[in-house]
């Protein structure tokens, strides 16, 4: 395997570790040829595992998801300065270390599905061939892939905590909700509505019985109901949620809020459920209803 150096900063990480050590002196001819022989090592290794040793377009491509994976754990572990980085390639363990970093950052953000399994294992493949790269590439976007991979894995784990913590059922069908923002955003009114509790599928029955306070109207006091929600959460997760939170969150949930009021005043009517659902469906269509529940209230 080829560790080509070029004078761009957009390569691989471990690219730009080696060219910035010969540029400063810090790295000798000896030095150079431990790191180039260990990663060849490593190559042979990550193609005898998932591709095939003996063909040279498989071993090529092992060496270039070993670059990636190291420049991933080698920005991780030194914080993206080049000495602290080069002193990890020095060090005994070499190349390993940030290798198993590497790895490990890109199976914590894996997200198991019902479909194809990944050629490698607890590794997304898609997210592995952005982070993979050559070592003379002019451009390396693997740090930005695995970030992006990171926040879709923040944003799913804290809408399981809150489906886990906040809802009665625990069985969800994954098309019920299609963001983050929508769960939070039933708990959030549910719980304002009935005075706290875990979320049911009878808000549209209750309803009929609420007493609405003229407070309840503002952004501010649905402020106060959000974070009162996100207390209960721990602190990491609940960072999570608000930086997923968009302008408009609150100012969509107080127009549910007063949805909600006139679609009382149509039960207390005794409106038909043709008519309930008309009227639901007209307004859902006007301006989005976030933290209404969709389901069938039988």
């Amino acid at each position: 395997m080829q560790l080509v150096v070029r004078d761009s900063q957009q390569g691989p990480f471990l690219t730009q570790v080696i060219r910035h050590a010969q540029a400063a002196e810090q790295l000798n001819a000896t030095e150079l040829a431990q790191i180039k022989s260990k990663a060849v090592l490593m190559s042979l290794k990550f193609a005898d595992k998932f591709y095939n040793k003996y063909k040279m377009h498989l071993l090529e491509q092992a060496a270039y998801d070993v670059i990636g994976i190291v420049s991933l754990g080698l920005m991780a572990l030194s914080d993206k300065d080049p000495v602290r980085a080069l002193q990890l390639l020095l060090a005994p363990e070499g190349l390993v270390k940030p290798f198993q970093k590497g790895w490990h950052m890109l199976s914590t953000v894996h997200r198991k599905t019902s479909g194809k399994s990944s050629l490698y294992g607890e590794v997304d493949e898609q997210l592995l061939s952005q982070v993979s790269c050559p070592p003379d590439a002019e451009e390396w976007l693997g740090w930005q892939a695995y970030q992006q991979a990171l926040t879709e894995h923040h944003r799913f784990q804290a809408m399981q905590l809150l489906r886990q913590q906040f809802y009665q059922r625990q069985q969800f069908d994954e098309f019920e909700h299609f963001s983050l923002e929508e769960v939070l955003a039933e708990i959030v009114l549910y719980r304002a509505l009935t005075g706290g509790g875990q979320v049911k599928q009878d808000l549209k029955r209750r309803l009929r019985e609420i007493d609405f306070a003229e407070h309840w109207f503002n952004d501010a006091y649905l402020m106060l109901q959000t974070e009162a929600v996100l207390a209960e959460l721990p602190a990491e997760n609940a960072s999570a949620i608000r930086q997923d939170l968009g302008q408009h969150f609150h100012p969509a949930l107080q127009r549910t809020l007063l949805f909600c009021r006139e679609y009382q005043k149509q039960q207390r009517l005794d409106a038909s459920p043709e008519k309930l659902d008309a009227f639901e469906h007209k307004h859902g269509l006007t301006s989005p209803l976030l933290g209404w529940p969709h389901y069938l209230d039988l």
